[in-house]
Order: structure tokens, then sequence, then C-alpha cells
């Protein structure tokens, strides 16, 4: 009985652990009319991979100070 205790409680450490883990997350804005370019680095925990996607919404509609022309946005993670 203190076996499948002990087996239980190991799965759901991993499990939680797993959860815990920072996904990193690189943005590149660019320009594809001016060359502008710009990196920005992030990292969230996976429970709070909500914070990503407001950033990803404002990121959404941001133009070039040089042409007016909307910024191209690429996401690179690494889990």
């Amino acid at each position: 009985m203190e076996i499948n205790n002990t087996r239980n409680s190991s799965r759901e450490s991993m499990e939680s652990s797993k959860h815990d883990e920072p996904i990193q997350v690189r943005a590149i804005l660019s320009c594809p009319n001016c060359g502008y370019k710009k990196k920005f680095k992030n990292q969230f925990l996976r429970k709070d991979l909500e914070l990503l996607t407001v950033a990803v919404k404002v990121f959404e509609f941001i133009t070039c100070n040089k042409c007016g022309d909307l910024i191209k946005l690429d996401l690179e993670f690494n889990f």
C-alpha cells in the first residue's frame, strides 16, 4: 500500500515539475520595407502561458516608425 502511494506522489511531482518549467521565447520584430529589426527575449512558466498570449496580441498591431508599415513578428520557442 505504501508503494502505491509513493508511485502516485512521484507521478504528481513529475507532472507539476513539467508545469513549472519555463518556456523561453524570442520575439523578432522586423519591417519588410525598410529593414528595421529588433529582438526581445523573455521566459514564461507553462502555467503562466496566458501572459505570452497577451504579449503577442500587443505586438500584433505595432507599426514601423520609419515607414508606417506593419511590423512582422516571428516567435522562436525553446522548451
